[in-house]
């Protein structure tokens, strides 16, 4: 029998030419993609920190980091040492580095130093967005989600317990300062008064460091209290002088934290808050807020907020729609825990047309019809707003929220694994999370490039200046 023959496999062959990064990968990947996309953005607050110094090294190209970086959020890869590893192994890395291989500090060190800059291409990705016809407005929808802090919820303390450990510490630490000074004055009388005696235990050093910590946090709190407790008391003060009630005043919150205000040692600013993808838990981390266009699901506004509350961020995220769009969307829709008449107001008078249910709905409960005819008159902001969620077209537009927005937050939690903030602290959070966003927009614009392409067999431009990023969105 005749043996089966096999295409030649020989793995130490050397080439006889030189190989070319552009053949690794298969024409129309995202890695082309990305790397041409960059090209066309504006980087110059990113290279002009680099100044005109020659001496030392030179450094690594800023485009190839900013390429490197957005295509690892893009497929869920954002820790530096996870980047490092695979612009080792993996192809696609390699070719967006052109083989180079700068380590995870250096990886870690531009995006902190840049991560303002690199937040700040959300917006020049969103107008290729909007030339690519992916973002109409005619319909957003804003919510939030809770992801978790670089921090963990074991190390967070209340007020209460704060009051409590002090006390237990301090006790501790007085007496380990009485034990080291009996041991003292025994040394001395056994070796004589010349020994230094200056040497902390171990122990002790470990406990005064505890406590010089939860005292930090407890004076941030109370500061926290007191600033909160000025602030209602000045706004007191301002509406009583312009119009006086009657009855008696209504008691300002008090100066002291509450026993249950807490405060986190990892990342203080952090808060435990309700998690969004399991009921009853919660988690030590930040609420963070996304507007998408109902067009392509496209986000067109970003913020995280350390409130567990949405109520505060519905006008904010609209402002931040308007300015990034230059646009005004025609149908706002948002979660019961958005509504206020004060937002519901806001957004009428700017032109949009808000969905906002007083009221939460239960998973599976029917909503009543709304009365025909006119709507009396003299219905509150929430009775009108309920008789608008009742009839056909607003149960219709409603219904269409959680299609836009909630499956946004899935494809970045659960399809790119993001559950975790690399980075700690209010300002570093948000810039991190408009990188998320940046990517996924990304994501969505080279998709839709690729199938408008197999559908019309055309290829497609989308401008930034004078250059294009179709090159590589296609088949």
């Amino acid at each position: 029998m005749q043996d089966r023959t096999f295409r030649p496999y020989e793995p130490d062959q050397l080439l006889l030419l030189p190989p070319s990064l552009t053949d690794w990968l298969p024409e129309g990947h995202l890695g082309y993609f990305v790397s041409d996309l960059v090209e066309t953005l504006d980087l110059g607050p990113i290279v002009k920190t680099y100044g005109s110094v020659t001496r030392g090294n030179a450094p690594y190209d800023p485009r190839m980091l900013v390429k490197v970086l957005l295509y690892a959020y893009a497929v869920g890869v954002p820790a530096s040492r996870q980047i490092a590893r695979e612009l080792e192994e993996n192809v696609a890395f390699r070719v967006l580095a052109a083989n180079q291989q700068p380590d995870f500090r250096t990886i870690s060190d531009f995006r902190k130093q840049h991560l303002g800059a690199l937040s700040d291409l959300f917006v020049q990705v969103l107008q290729l967005c909007q030339r690519a016809g992916l973002v109409k407005l005619g319909h957003i929808a804003l919510d939030g989600t809770k992801v978790q802090a670089n921090a963990s919820k074991h190390k967070a303390m209340s007020y209460g317990r704060m009051m409590t450990e002090e006390a237990r510490l301090q006790a501790e630490v007085t007496a380990l300062l009485r034990r080291a000074e009996a041991a003292d004055a025994q040394d001395d009388a056994r070796y004589g008064p010349d020994r230094r005696g200056d040497e902390l235990p171990a122990e002790l050093a470990r406990r005064e460091q505890r406590l010089a910590t939860i005292r930090a946090a407890k004076r941030v709190l109370e500061q926290e209290a007191q600033t909160e407790a000025a602030l209602h008391q000045a706004v007191q003060d301002t509406q009583q002088a312009a119009r006086p009630r009657r009855g008696r005043p209504p008691s300002p919150p008090s100066s002291v934290p509450s026993p249950k205000a807490q405060r986190n040692f990892m990342d203080p600013e952090s808060r435990i808050m309700p998690a969004s993808d399991a009921k009853g838990s919660v988690v030590q981390g930040y609420n963070c807020q996304a507007a998408v266009d109902t067009r392509a699901q496209i986000i067109v506004a970003v913020d995280v907020t350390d409130e567990a509350n949405d109520k505060q961020q519905a006008q904010p995220m609209l402002t931040q729609v308007l300015v990034n769009t230059e646009q005004v969307p025609r149908i706002v829709s948002m979660d019961a825990g958005n509504f206020s008449e004060a937002n519901v107001t806001t957004l009428t008078a700017l032109g949009c047309t808000p969905l906002i249910p007083p009221d939460r709905q239960l998973h599976g409960q029917a909503v009543p019809t709304a009365p025909r005819g006119r709507p009396p008159a003299g219905l509150s902001v929430a009775e009108r707003m309920r008789r608008t969620l009742r009839t056909k077209r607003g149960r219709r537009r409603y219904a269409q929220r959680k299609a836009i927005v909630e499956p946004v937050f899935g494809q970045i939690k659960q399809g790119r694994g993001f559950r975790q903030f690399l980075l700690r602290g209010l300002a570093k959070v948000r810039g991190e999370w408009a990188l998320l966003c940046t990517t996924h927009n990304i994501r969505k614009l080279w998709t839709a490039l690729r199938r408008q392409r197999r559908h019309s067999g055309e290829r497609l431009h989308v401008r930034c200046g004078s250059r294009n990023v179709e090159r590589r969105a296609r088949r």
